[in-house]
């Protein structure tokens, strides 16, 4: 089973944390499954952008991102050429490393 070594985040993940993950799952599905808090205000459905990390280490691994979620992506903070929404990367046999972004663009709990 592959690895999701996960950085260190000041309020989802501290100081780290390596998890397990099944093939077939989403990045997004592995981490609230491990108890990483991730947000996903759109309840995964590729509608937002709250669940967008940076893949560090494995990105070749992932399914390809669709033209949906590539649009989705350029509205993300901190958007770089390894940037992924998590609801949408579905993962391999590789390990692979996280970045979750410091802040995130979420209108709702933003009260705007």
């Amino acid at each position: 089973m592959p690895s999701i070594q996960v950085l260190p985040h000041p309020t989802l993940c501290p100081h780290g944390s390596t998890i397990e993950a099944a093939p077939g799952t989403t990045v997004c599905e592995a981490l609230l499954e491990n108890g990483i808090e991730i947000e996903h205000a759109c309840d995964m459905s590729c509608a937002c952008t709250t669940c967008h990390v940076v893949i560090k280490e494995g990105l070749h691994s992932l399914n390809a991102a669709d033209e949906t979620e590539e649009d989705l992506l350029d509205k993300a903070w901190g958007l770089t050429a390894q940037s992924r929404l998590g609801c949408q990367a579905v993962i391999s046999n590789t390990n692979l490393v996280v970045e979750i972004p410091k802040y995130t663009i979420n209108h709702a709990r933003e009260n705007h």
